[in-house]
């Protein structure tokens, strides 16, 4: 056990002298909050200022502070931080050019696999993922967008949609 001792001096003078062991301070510290307080100013650290970490919560809903993994073609980058929860210690931030319009369809499959779990090995560390040439290239799921897929049917329709302004005449 490692004890220290802390003298408080007040204009010169020892007011109070603080010893003890200093895993019962980290204790108390936590305890009180203390450390939470030191994880959020690191966060605004590490976003780069009160400004950014303002848009980085407005963004993606949570301030995490992490080690960066790798960056996908996409622009989307990916974080770990073993400190949370598993299952909540690898998250993406998405590239700024989709501003709010972003969704997990995003996600290559390569960095997919990483995310949940599959491997622990994230892409640009793993060299033995094949790399075929007919491979199709990823893209989002466009669904609910105005690029989304409709078919054009040819066949006619069976029931007929009801139209209040047209006349319905019996004679």
């Amino acid at each position: 056990m490692i004890h220290k001792s802390y003298f408080f001096f007040v204009n010169g003078k020892q007011i109070f002298q603080l010893s003890g062991n200093i895993a019962l301070l980290s204790t108390m510290a936590k305890f009180l909050g203390i450390n939470r307080l030191g994880r959020l100013f690191q966060a605004i650290r590490e976003a780069g200022g009160l400004k950014q970490a303002y848009l980085k919560l407005y963004r993606n809903d949570d301030l995490k502070t992490g080690t960066l993994v790798g960056i996908d073609k996409y622009g989307n980058r990916y974080f770990e931080n073993p400190y949370y929860f598993y299952g909540r210690n690898r998250w993406v931030e998405f590239a700024p050019h989709v501003n709010m319009n972003y969704d997990g369809s995003q996600i290559p499959a390569e960095w997919f696999g990483w995310m949940h779990y599959k491997t622990d090995l994230p892409p640009i560390r793993d060299g033995c993922r094949p790399k075929y040439k007919w491979i199709a290239d990823h893209s989002e799921n466009l669904s609910g967008t105005k690029e989304a897929y409709m078919p054009y049917s040819t066949t006619p329709t069976k029931v007929e949609a009801w139209n209040p302004n047209k006349s319905s005449k019996k004679a």
